[in-house]
């Protein structure tokens, strides 16, 4: 049984995201297995509960009324990674991101994971933290001048973490470094095209990606205007609202949709850029956040038109081909991250990216499309399925010889970089825009 049978046909409650949506969507699964073989946990448990069709059918005896949501069906929905590989196997087109954040939403509303620590954190992080960047910003300066007093290298030598909780001890270790310089600090409003003007864009810089890659931020404006493109760097950009929707936080997540809409009119912009997966998965998806809401649902079905994942956009318009410039050759692999492949199907951009860099040689990883384990919080909520998958993940890279890794999203490219740091992997992560970027800048140097 996937569920205690004191939890089956309680007493209904006022509002139940699964309830509440299209059935359709709710019962399209055909239970046919296929999704089976591209399931991270379900390879490592074998139980089928913790399979894409298996969770499906726990939420579809919710939306029917069957089955109370408790604790097990709320640790069922956290043990999923979300990294939509069932969307991509699927026959029947089910709309696994769809259900995944409905589900979420109802463990969250049923409480059955309620405790005072748990409300603390999450109104902390998601609520107060990711709810207004200027305070994600100043928890990051002062993380920056943590590490660049040498506090942090003096309490991991020290030992005194040894003392900590294992858990407290796994999350120091996971901590980023702090980039010296934010986005608007590297990057002007307005950037001009290099050459002829041929499009109009607004780029997304993030939240947790403008603390830890800004850089990547700066590559990718750069890039933009090598190949065109006029580029609007927004200030005091607001959280996309990926973390929230992934977490249950659906009302959150659509105010936040709110707020972007309003900070970027998709109206003024060609294309309106991403250069991290999990975020674009969820930007493109504002026209389902707000198909209620009179006064926002037509500009963001605009909006969804607009947003354009980085590899996606410079293909599209036609990347410019870098000048040979001496560097020395290198071997590049690429790591395809989950809401890139599955949850927006873009991957044969970024390998065109790639391909399109004198002297980087691409070797296909196995199983590349494979999730290592970051998907959002998953390390963190989930670290040892996470580390499970990380290891499977960092021996594939071995075995190409590549000493660049490439990735196109910030959760995987921090998961990645401390894995191998750990295991002692002498490989460079970094983003395909990155490496482009640093291509035009050793053709200028060049003249």
């Amino acid at each position: 049984m996937l569920e205690a049978p004191s939890q089956r046909l309680g007493p209904a409650r006022e509002s139940s995201p699964l309830k509440a949506l299209d059935y359709s969507v709710v019962q399209q699964c055909m239970h046919c297995g296929l999704c089976l073989p591209t399931c991270p946990t379900y390879d490592v448990t074998k139980l089928e509960k913790n399979s894409p069709r298996g969770r499906i059918a726990l939420m579809r005896s919710i939306a029917d009324g069957e089955l109370e949501p408790g604790k097990a069906f709320a640790d069922e929905m956290y043990f999923c990674l979300g990294c939509l590989a069932c969307m991509t196997a699927c026959p029947a087109g089910v709309n696994y991101a769809e259900l995944f954040e409905h589900a979420r939403a109802e463990a969250e509303q049923s409480q059955a994971l309620d405790s005072g620590w748990r409300r603390f954190l999450r109104g902390l992080t998601l609520r107060w933290l990711f709810g207004d960047l200027s305070r994600l910003q100043l928890l990051g300066r002062a993380i920056r001048f943590y590490q660049q007093l040498g506090l942090e290298d003096f309490v991991r030598k020290s030992g005194i973490m040894r003392l900590m909780p294992a858990r407290l001890q796994g999350l120091e270790s996971m901590s980023p470094r702090i980039c010296s310089e934010f986005s608007e600090d590297l990057i002007a409003l307005r950037t001009r095209a290099h050459g002829e003007k041929r499009h109009r864009v607004a780029v997304l810089t993030g939240c947790a990606q403008d603390l830890i890659f800004s850089d990547v931020n700066r590559d990718t404006v750069e890039v933009l205007a090598q190949n065109g493109c006029e580029v609007i760097t927004p200030r005091d950009q607001a959280c996309c609202g990926s973390l929230h929707a992934h977490n249950g936080e659906l009302e959150l997540a659509r105010a936040l949709a709110r707020k972007q809409l309003d900070m970027v009119p998709p109206e003024e912009f060609d294309a309106i850029i991403t250069n991290a997966a999990g975020c674009g998965s969820h930007l493109k998806h504002y026209s389902s956040l707000l198909k209620d809401d009179p006064a926002y649902a037509r500009r963001a079905a605009l909006w969804d038109a607009k947003v354009k994942d980085i590899h996606e956009w410079l293909v599209e318009i036609g990347i410019r081909r870098p000048s040979p410039s001496g560097a020395p050759e290198q071997t590049v692999t690429y790591h395809e991250a989950c809401h890139l492949c599955h949850g927006q199907k873009i991957t044969a951009q970024p390998r065109e990216l790639l391909k399109s860099i004198p002297g980087l040689n691409l070797v296909e990883m196995a199983e590349s499309t494979w999730c290592c384990g970051s998907a959002g919080i998953y390390n963190i909520i989930q670290p040892e399925m996470a580390g499970d998958l990380l290891t499977r993940k960092l021996n594939h890279v071995r075995s190409t010889g590549a000493n660049i890794v490439a990735t196109g999203n910030p959760g995987c490219l921090l998961h990645m970089v401390n894995g191998a740091r750990k295991q002692g992997l002498n490989v460079r992560l970094a983003h395909p825009v990155t490496l482009l970027a640093e291509a035009y800048r050793r053709e200028i140097l060049k003249g």
